[in-house]
């Protein structure tokens, strides 16, 4: 039986973008529309078709037209007849620093039904969630090439790290593992890195003192690689900078299940600027129009999408039918199923609706 109707109308940006990004996109709307809220949607037409015919990803009033909304769903930008710089600083990156999206959230649990590529290991074993600083470090843009096709050219890429998006970050981790189960794993590298990743360890000591009942651990990123495929579950949350972040969390994706289940929150919390939500998987052009994305994670975006908006009980049941069509076995064939995007997206509205 369908639940009541809410009654809070949300205006939301869709950008399906490129590749398999309007296939995902279009099975997150349809579990969204089978849960009858008041949703407005405005899709955008950006990404590489766009740039291809205006020279840009996205139109020079983008932001603005972006900030009449109250979140942003994002299927996937990147195309092979552009070079991947540009697809990502013509919309993603710029995007994340424009609107001061500083909190990068990604859910990392191994859903029943979804086979783990570590052996004995199982949905109890994997939940973490980790936290990205998402707008420094060493995606910052920071640098340049100079003598360019010399052979003494040289390219300088400067990693950034100020105290003030340290620490917000860094407290926004902590705040998030005391909802959890209390642990907080920093991963740094300040035993080489010898300023940036410095101060974060000091900074990092300095807010564990404002959170007594969280226990905070500093770990090298090398080792904390080996330790989440030796001993995920020893994982709650972990907080990261913007380039160790994005590689231990396609690591995670990998051990629950592949990208394709992989969901994403960019937020700036305490305000009124409109998230992100997006599948972390890419455009992947190999897949694209043959059917077979994965809609997991584009689905499960817009769970999270649902609970920032304050639809608790929406998100609730559309988590409850992701995990249950995972349960019952449909699957596409990158998790080792052989059902279609749309049969994904059919069993999650059927859930929704019976």
């Amino acid at each position: 039986m369908t639940a009541p109707a809410t009654f809070s109308r949300h205006r939301i940006a869709a950008i399906p973008g490129d590749g398999v990004g309007p296939e995902v996109v279009a099975q997150a709307r349809r579990a969204l529309d089978a849960l009858d809220l008041e949703l407005d949607w405005t899709e955008l037409p950006w990404g590489s078709a766009y740039w291809h015919e205006h020279g840009r990803m996205m139109p020079e009033d983008a932001l603005e037209t972006l900030r009449g909304h109250d979140a942003i769903f994002l299927g996937a930008v990147g195309d092979p007849s552009i070079a991947d710089d540009v697809t990502l600083w013509g919309l993603l990156l710029t995007l994340r620093q424009r609107l001061d999206l500083w909190a990068n959230l990604r859910p990392v649990r191994l859903l029943e039904g979804i086979p783990c590529p570590l052996a004995g290991r199982g949905p109890a074993d994997v939940d973490m969630l980790f936290v990205r600083e998402n707008t420094e470090g060493e995606y910052s843009g920071i640098g340049g090439r100079a003598h360019r096709g010399l052979p003494i050219e040289v390219a300088i890429e400067a990693g950034v790290f100020s105290r003030a998006a340290l620490e917000r970050v860094l407290r926004f981790a902590f705040e998030r593992a005391e909802e959890r189960r209390g642990v907080l794993t920093s991963a740094t590298k300040s035993n080489s890195s010898r300023y940036g990743y410095v101060l974060w360890d000091e900074v990092a000591s300095e807010v564990a003192a404002d959170h007594p009942g969280v226990r905070y651990e500093r770990v090298l990123v090398d080792a904390l690689a080996a330790r989440m495929v030796r001993d995920p579950g020893s994982l709650d949350v972990v907080v990261g900078s913007n380039l160790f972040a994005d590689i231990l969390t396609d690591l995670a994706a990998a051990i629950q299940g592949g990208m394709g289940v992989a969901a994403s929150a960019s937020l700036a919390p305490d305000t009124d600027t409109p998230p992100i939500f997006e599948p972390v998987h890419g455009s992947a052009p190999d897949i694209a129009g043959h059917g077979v994305a994965n809609p997991i994670g584009a689905v499960w975006s817009a769970q999270l999408m649902l609970e920032h908006l304050g639809e608790a009980d929406a998100a609730s049941r559309l988590q409850g039918a992701i995990e249950d069509v995972c349960r019952a076995g449909v699957r596409t064939r990158d998790v080792g199923g052989e059902a279609s995007t749309v049969e994904v997206g059919d069993a999650i509205v059927e859930r929704l609706t019976r």
